[in-house]
This record gives C-alpha cells, sequence and structure tokens, in this order.
C-alpha cells in the first residue's frame, strides 16, 4: 500500500500532473478568514464564495459537520471544503474546534469523488492549525479513508515546519 507524501512548499501549487483536489478542514460557522483559506482566496475567489453560499442555504442543503464539497478552480483542480471544525478557538474558549469524526467522514465522501475524478489529493496538515487538532490522529484518518483505496496523497508543509 502506498504511503503519504511530504513535502516542503504551497498546498495551493501542486505540482504534479494529471487532476488533482486540494483539500481542507473549514468551520461549521461560515467563518472563511484566517488560516489556510487565507491562501486559497489569494489564488481563487470561487472556494470561499461556493462555502459562503453552501453555509447561507445550509436549512436546504447538507452543510454540516462530515459534509464535503468540491470547487471548480481550474480545468484540472478542484478545492474540496470539508466540513472539520465545530466552531472557531476564542480566546478562552475551552477544548479545540477540531472533530476527528467529521474529518473522516469528509475523507470518505471526499474518496468517492475523487475516484471519480481520477485525482490525486494535496493539502496542508489539515484540522492542526486553527482547529487545534494532533496529527497523530489526523493522519490514519487520511491513510484510512483515502491511501487504503488507492488515492495519492501529498500533504505540504511551509517552510517555518508548521502545517
Amino acid at each position: 500500500m502506498s504511503e503519504i507524501t511530504y513535502v516542503r512548499g504551497d498546498a495551493t501549487v501542486p505540482s504534479v500532473k494529471g487532476a488533482k483536489v486540494i483539500a481542507h478542514v473549514c468551520n461549521d460557522l461560515g467563518g472563511w478568514g484566517k488560516g489556510f483559506v487565507l491562501a486559497l482566496s489569494r489564488r481563487w475567489p470561487e472556494p470561499e464564495a461556493a462555502y459562503r453560499a453552501w453555509h447561507r442555504d445550509r436549512a436546504k442543503n447538507d452543510f454540516g459537520l462530515g459534509a464535503v464539497r468540491l470547487v471548480k478552480v481550474a480545468p484540472d483542480v478542484w478545492v474540496a471544503n470539508m466540513i472539520g471544525q465545530r466552531g472557531i478557538r476564542t480566546g478562552r474558549s475551552s477544548g479545540v474546534p477540531v472533530r476527528y469524526e467529521a474529518i473522516g467522514t469528509a475523507l470518505g465522501r471526499l474518496a468517492d469523488e475523487v475516484i471519480e475524478l481520477g485525482a490525486s489529493v494535496h493539502m496542508p496538515r489539515i484540522g492542526c492549525g486553527l482547529a487545534g487538532g494532533k496529527w497523530s490522529r489526523i493522519e490514519p484518518l487520511i491513510t484510512e479513508r483515502l491511501v487504503s483505496r488507492g488515492i495519492a496523497v501529498t500533504v505540504y508543509d511551509h517552510g517555518e515546519g508548521g502545517g
């Protein structure tokens, strides 16, 4: 079985041929404005616009923990908005916003879409930045839901060494 490939670089610029899906974790509050989403928004307006519309119409759609939506941003590039975070971290909040079960569910749904597209998956260390998650809990979810199904996954670390 293949493994996750780790590289230094920018997850918004995957340097492989073929169809690519850039996956990241969103919160369930409709908030978009900190962390990896800023890098996405600098490159493409569509992921943020799609996320905000999805949240705005949530009474009539599947928006919620574990949901995933793919947004096409280039002929062979999609961004996967995955809802894997309950709320956001505030100054005095107890606990972390990451929801491992929701990330696992979203990754499983993502796998089905990625297989249909014949794509590879690219991501930062999802759920570990503002969501406050531990990579030691998220990496096995990626291996189980994506890699075990034959999907090539590349995880990008920025030069500072963080995810």
